[in-house]
C-alpha cells in the first residue's frame, strides 16, 4: 500500500515536471541536459576551489586585476561557445532540400512574372535568362533536388544508392544519416555526446573554436593548480589532497583535448571528416582511392578559407571529384610543385 502511494506520488510529480518542462519528457534531450549541467558544474567546481584555496591568487588579483580578468573572460567565453555550438544546426539534408525547393518556387514565380511583362510589351519577345536567385545556390540554374544531387555523382550512379532508407531523401556526397539525431547531416563528422548534437558542415567551425578555447582554459587552470601546489605543499594537507585529486583528471582532459584539437586541425587542412577518415574503406565514393590522396582537398589555403569563411552558407554541396582530378591529386610532389605552391 505504501509502495503504491509512493509510486503514484512519483508519477504525478514527474507528469507535472514534464508538463512544465516538455524537453524533459524526451530521454535523449533529458540525458543531454544532464550532461550540459554536469559540464558547467565541473567548470564551476574547478574555478571555485582554485579561488577558495589559493590566497596568493587573490593577492595577485588585487595587484594585477587584468590577469584574473583575462582568465575569467576565457572562462565565460568557453561556456558561451559551448552553448552556441550545442545549439547550432550541423546542416541537415532536409533543410537543404527545403531551401532548394523554396528557391525553385521563387524562381518559377519570377520567371512567370517576367514572361507576362514581356508578352504584354510591344515586341512580345520572351526572356531567356534564368532566375538569378536560383543561380546563387551552388552556381547552377534552378533545378530539382533529385537532379541537383545526381549531378554530383558520376554518370550511371543509381538513384537507389543515394536515397537514405530512414529519411527517404537523396543524400548528397559526404552526407550521412545520424542514428542519434535520426536525420541526415551534410558533411557528417560525428555525433558529440557532450554537446548533444551532430558535428557537420554547419557547426564544425564552431566546434573547433570550442575545443580550442576549452584546451586553453584547461591548460591555464592546470598551470594555476600546479603553481598553488608548489607554493603551498607544506601547509594544510587536505587542501593539497583535494587539489591533487582535481589535477589528475584535469591532466587527462588536457591531453585528450589537445589530441582532439590537433586531430580536427589535420582534418580541416586536408578537408576530411572523422567519419570519412575512420570508415574510408566502407564508404562507396572513397573506395579505390589511395590513403594518401584527399579527394576533396583544394589545398591548405583554400581549405582553411572554406572552413573559416564558408560557414555563412551551411547548405553548400561538393560534387565528387572526377577521375582526372583524382589522378592530378595522386601525382607525387616535385620541387616545381613546391615552388608553385601546389599544396596551397
Amino acid at each position: 500500500m505504501v509502495i503504491g502511494l509512493c509510486r503514484s506520488f512519483r508519477d504525478r510529480a514527474l507528469d507535472r515536471c514534464y508538463h512544465c518542462f516538455p524537453c524533459l519528457s524526451d530521454p535523449a534531450r533529458r540525458s543531454s541536459l544532464v550532461l550540459k549541467v554536469t559540464l558547467v558544474m565541473l567548470h564551476l567546481v574547478y574555478v571555485g576551489i582554485l579561488f577558495l584555496f589559493d590566497s596568493d591568487l587573490i593577492d595577485k588579483t588585487k595587484k594585477e586585476p587584468w590577469y584574473t580578468a583575462l582568465y575569467l573572460l576565457l572562462f565565460f567565453a568557453t561556456l558561451v561557445q559551448y552553448f552556441i555550438t550545442s545549439g547550432s544546426s550541423p546542416g541537415y539534408v532536409l533543410d537543404a532540400m527545403r531551401a532548394v525547393n523554396e528557391t525553385n518556387v521563387i524562381c518559377k514565380k519570377s520567371s512567370m512574372a517576367k514572361q507576362r511583362q514581356t508578352a504584354s510589351s510591344k515586341n512580345g519577345s520572351l526572356p531567356v535568362e534564368g532566375c538569378q536567385s536560383g543561380r546563387n545556390f551552388q552556381g547552377t540554374d534552378s533545378t530539382s533536388w533529385t537532379k541537383l544531387v545526381m549531378d554530383m555523382y558520376p554518370p550511371g550512379t543509381s538513384i537507389r544508392s543515394c536515397i537514405c532508407p530512414y529519411c527517404n531523401v537523396e543524400q548528397p556526397p559526404r552526407a550521412k544519416h545520424c542514428y542519434d539525431c535520426d536525420k541526415c547531416v551534410l558533411h557528417f563528422d560525428h555525433h558529440c555526446v557532450w554537446l548533444g548534437t551532430c558535428i557537420g558542415q554547419g557547426n564544425h567551425c564552431k566546434f573547433w573554436w570550442y575545443i580550442c578555447e576549452e584546451s586553453a582554459l584547461c591548460l591555464w587552470t592546470g598551470i594555476l593548480y600546479i603553481t598553488y601546489l608548489r607554493a603551498n605543499i607544506s601547509r594544510a594537507w587536505w587542501n593539497d589532497a583535494i587539489a591533487i585529486l582535481l589535477l589528475i583528471p584535469l591532466s587527462i582532459f588536457i591531453v585528450f583535448l589537445l589530441l582532439l584539437l590537433f586531430f580536427h586541425s589535420y582534418l580541416i587542412l586536408t578537408n576530411q571528416t572523422t567519419y570519412e577518415l575512420v570508415r574510408r574503406r566502407r564508404i562507396p565514393y572513397l573506395r579505390g582511392i589511395p590513403e594518401r590522396v584527399y579527394p576533396f582537398s583544394k589545398g591548405v589555403c583554400h581549405n582553411l578559407y572554406d572552413f573559416c569563411c564558408g560557414g555563412s552558407n551551411i547548405y553548400s554541396l561538393e560534387p565528387l571529384p572526377s577521375a582526372q582530378e583524382l589522378e592530378e591529386k595522386s601525382r607525387p610532389y616535385t620541387c616545381l610543385d613546391v615552388l608553385t605552391c601546389r599544396c596551397c
